[in-house]
């Protein structure tokens, strides 16, 4: 590390057993990012400002002016274009010193394993289901660990599933959820995009523990957090032969 990467990271590297090991892991790991939008924005800037060396942020939509209520990393003049590329013009400014590589592909099965390929981790910063599953098949078939969080109002949930040590994301959510427009205000994805930096952060690290095989469910109307204890299921039609 030179003398300006130890100034920026000093307040983090006091952390117990974090150090400069630690910000060297930080430094060498790749990250997958599906979505740059409302749980996007925030887990990405912290990532940045966090120093993981090598962001791959994924996604094939465009900004809109109803995206601007929480999707943090864009403003107003960049309405029109590539959420990724916008992303990217936002994080670069945040820190200099990372690679971020845009994708504007839409996640299909047919490209899904190339796009993750040589990740550390897979996170999922998405709106809809069925994308989320061919992330997750992907993550079981690839042995990627993959940070699922999810947001509606102001509720959110979120866990660490690593198979096969833990349930994947088809164990307790099913294969086919009907996609609608949701409500949301910004502070939501705002706080669970965090987590999802700070789950990211730990793993890479090898910091703390992680929410395996627990599900961290945020309750914003009367401020209380709960979790559930995950587990798999045995006829899983994605992971059950990995049981």
């Amino acid at each position: 590390m030179n003398d300006k990467e130890k100034i920026r990271y000093e307040r983090q590297m006091m952390i117990p057993h974090w150090g400069e090991e630690g910000q060297k892991k930080l430094t060498s790991a790749t990250v997958f990012v599906a979505g740059a939008g409302g749980l996007g924005s925030p887990l990405l800037y912290y990532l940045a400002v966090a120093g993981i060396g090598h962001l791959r942020v994924c996604d094939f939509d465009a900004v809109e002016l109803s995206n601007l209520n929480r999707q943090i990393l864009h403003t107003s003049e960049r309405i029109g274009m590539n959420k990724a590329e916008s992303a990217q013009m936002t994080l670069k400014k945040a820190n200099e010193n990372i690679e971020i590589e845009i994708i504007k592909e839409k996640i299909e099965k047919h490209n899904v394993n190339n796009l993750v390929y040589g990740a550390d981790i897979i996170i999922d910063c998405l709106d809809n289901f069925d994308t989320r599953h061919l992330l997750n098949r992907a993550s079981v078939e690839m042995k990627i660990p993959f940070i699922h969080a999810g947001v509606e109002g102001l509720r959110g949930q979120i866990t660490f599933l690593q198979p096969p040590e833990t349930p994947c994301l088809a164990c307790f959510i099913p294969m086919k959820v009907k996609k609608e427009k949701f409500p949301i205000v910004g502070a939501t994805p705002g706080a669970l995009g965090a987590l999802q930096a700070m789950e990211a952060i730990k793993h890479l690290t090898g910091i703390g523990e992680t929410l395996k095989n627990r599900l961290l469910l945020f309750d914003g109307i009367t401020m209380e957090f709960s979790t559930i204890k995950l587990t798999k299921n045995p006829k899983c039609s994605v992971c059950g032969k990995s049981m």
